[in-house]
């Protein structure tokens, strides 16, 4: 069921959920031990995050160094499949622009659609972490509406090797990241909006928004939004900020705002147990809010922190 499908058609507030893979060396029981309990709340769909290899330098036997290719985080493919069989669940793979060719793009949808998977979250993705700006792979896509597109296009049949007529057309139903206070790179909101229009002009059926702790963002990016012509769903993104690291982690690498009140609340916690209780509550008066706005959906970023989602949901529903 697609992502559009299950927000025209809810008659009550629907939930869902992103995961990360686990880590290289890890099983997928990690993912099945974060994820058993939310089930008890019906999740829509979960999110599975996509990674880029990286390069690294290894010092080889004679004392020289090579670069040689990793991928931390391998599997979202697979994790969504096995999602799909013991759950029930529709499972959503991001798509990234980073380290992929189009062909492997190409190919990456091919195999996604034999699984059945009906929604695909289309990302430019991030720098790796050698780099300071995100490079492009010469033979792949620089920005995420070029993602877009080719997703568009392997839904209308068209295929990157011009000699395949007629072909089978995939019916991926195309999510797209959306910035309640602009893309860090953005010069500015209007620029970044420009672009977020051009994306569903191109095809991008719906809008997850990057977490935000203060939901006037939210609202006023809806507005805006809906100013510029863009009128596809926007799913509210959320996460639970317990730990004092996270007050400058999740600003830096977010880009985002943290409130002054739940940045003294998170600075007097002594515990990590009282950090995940103040996480809670502001979590819980941010969905609490969006509900009585007649928000359909609440998006959780689970990411190591699925009790204190699962403690908000016991108390909503």
């Amino acid at each position: 069921m697609k992502v559009t499908e299950h927000l025209s058609t809810a008659g009550s507030p629907i939930i869902s959920l992103e995961i990360l893979p686990p880590t290289k060396g890890r099983g997928i029981d990690s993912i099945f031990d974060h994820l058993d309990p939310l089930m008890e709340f019906k999740p829509a769909f979960v999110n599975v995050t996509y990674h880029r290899a990286e390069q690294v330098l290894k010092k080889r036997p004679d004392g020289n160094f090579e670069q040689i290719e990793i991928r931390k985080r391998p599997g979202t493919v697979s994790i969504c499949a096995a999602l799909m069989n013991r759950y029930k669940i529709e499972a959503i793979p991001h798509l990234i622009c980073g380290g992929f060719t189009k062909e492997e793009t190409e190919n990456a949808l091919i195999d996604l659609n034999f699984l059945g998977v009906k929604n695909v979250l289309a990302l430019r993705g991030d720098a790796a972490a050698n780099e300071k700006f995100f490079i492009a792979n010469p033979k792949g896509h620089r920005f995420a509406e070029e993602l877009v597109k080719q997703v568009a296009d392997l839904n209308s049949g068209k295929y990157l090797e011009e000699d395949i007529i007629d072909g089978y057309k995939t019916d991926f139903c195309i999510g797209v990241a959306g910035y309640p206070e602009k893309h860090f790179e953005s010069p500015n909101p209007d620029t970044d909006l420009y672009y977020l229009k051009r994306k569903v002009d191109l095809g991008a059926d719906y809008i997850t928004t990057q977490m935000f702790f203060n939901n006037a963002h939210y609202y006023n990016f809806v507005n805006r939004c809906r100013e510029a012509g863009i009128n596809v769903p926007i799913v509210p993104g959320l996460k639970p900020l317990t730990t004092k690291k996270q007050l400058t982690t999740i600003p830096s690498f977010f880009n985002v705002e943290v409130p002054v009140d739940l940045v003294k609340e998170i600075m007097k916690s002594t515990s990590a147990e009282a950090g995940d209780k103040i996480g809670e509550e502001w979590l819980y008066a941010q969905c609490k809010d969006l509900l009585a706005n007649n928000i359909p959906i609440l998006h959780f970023y689970t990411l190591g922190k699925p009790m204190v989602v699962y403690n908000v949901l016991k108390r909503l529903f």
